[in-house]
């Protein structure tokens, strides 16, 4: 029995429709992908912005806008500011007014920024003083992306207390763990300041994926002992966090604050040494910043180059990690 075709059909074509098919599954991939599925940047602009920052919250606030805005304007596609931008650095007291300081997640500074990096098409990182709830505040920053939505939230996980770095009233210390947060031009890492000593911080975000380690950073001297131990103190900073990038094959990214913030009466007061920089994945200077100058820093990520890096320094690789136990262990009585 044969079947007839009518004159105003004609046979299934399977290339056709075929064809259709990936068509339609190429338009769902393309429009409706998560962000994980989309093809990543080979090569992309980052940038730390060096500033004076002041105890007025809604001018720091009106200032780092703009510095944002001139940094995206100059190419910049993800952008950090420096720790606790909003304020002065009060941690050089311990003062429970201070606390007055702190916001709320998604409120001021997320709402600000987040509008932001919408409208320039940038990640932006934003660190800020959070208040969790009564009596827990965090060190924070985030990472919103170039939509407008959060990325990533990081709460730093070492809290110093060193004279006028009282930062252990103030900080519980991060419950979020190290983090690479992917966003839209790249995968990110963010630790905060103190966490720049401490080699295991970078070593786990590394290995968790980032392609940038950045710090934003309130970091001086204290003016009596500058004479005495200012060089070698911003050597070993600098030194540091140019050993995470080389052990990590990784890019290294501080955005540190400038100036004298002598808000407290009878005290000489912290001098902020800015020097802020760049460096690439053998631990090469890209950009630096002066010490007293107010500034945008850009360079350019290069995938590329960071894997061949990672080939032909393959430390990742050697690891022994059969023979790391100990490293958990607070002493090795």
């Amino acid at each position: 029995m044969s079947t007839k075709i009518n004159k105003c059909q004609s046979a299934p074509n399977k290339t056709d429709k075929s064809q259709f098919h990936y068509f339609l599954l190429f338009f769902k991939i393309t429009i409706f992908a998560p962000k994980f599925l989309v093809m990543p940047n080979k090569k992309y602009k980052i940038a730390v912005i060096q500033l004076n920052l002041n105890d007025v919250a809604e001018n720091n606030l009106k200032k780092c806008l703009k510095w944002v805005r001139d940094a995206a304007n100059l190419g910049a596609e993800v952008i950090s500011l420096p720790e606790l931008y909003s304020s002065h650095y009060f941690c050089q007291s311990e003062d429970v007014d201070n606390f007055a300081l702190a916001e709320p997640l998604y409120s001021t500074s997320f709402i600000a920024f987040s509008a932001l990096a919408k409208e320039l098409g940038v990640v932006i990182i934003v660190p800020f003083f959070e208040k969790r709830m009564a009596g827990i505040y965090h060190n924070s920053a985030y990472i919103i992306d170039i939509d407008g939505s959060e990325a990533g939230l990081y709460r730093k996980m070492h809290i110093p207390d060193d004279p006028h770095f009282y930062e252990k009233f103030y900080f519980t210390p991060g419950d979020l763990g190290f983090k690479t947060i992917p966003t839209q031009k790249g995968k990110i890492g963010t630790l905060i300041c103190w966490d720049q000593w401490y080699p295991e911080a970078a070593r786990i975000t590394a290995l968790k994926g980032a392609e940038v380690l950045f710090y934003p950073t309130a970091i001086g001297w204290h003016p009596a002992e500058k004479e005495q131990y200012g060089e070698n103190q911003y050597g070993a900073w600098m030194n540091v966090m140019k050993g995470h990038a080389v052990a990590n094959g990784v890019y290294v990214a501080a955005a540190n604050r400038i100036g004298l913030e002598q808000y407290l009466p009878d005290t000489d007061g912290i001098q902020f040494w800015g020097a802020s920089f760049i460096a690439g994945p053998q631990g090469e200077i890209l950009a630096q910043a002066s010490h007293d100058k107010e500034e945008i820093l850009i360079a350019e990520v290069d995938l590329d180059l960071q894997e061949n890096v990672r080939q032909n320094w393959p430390f990742f690789r050697d690891r022994r990690i059969d023979a790391f136990e100990d490293i958990t262990k607070r002493a090795i009585d």
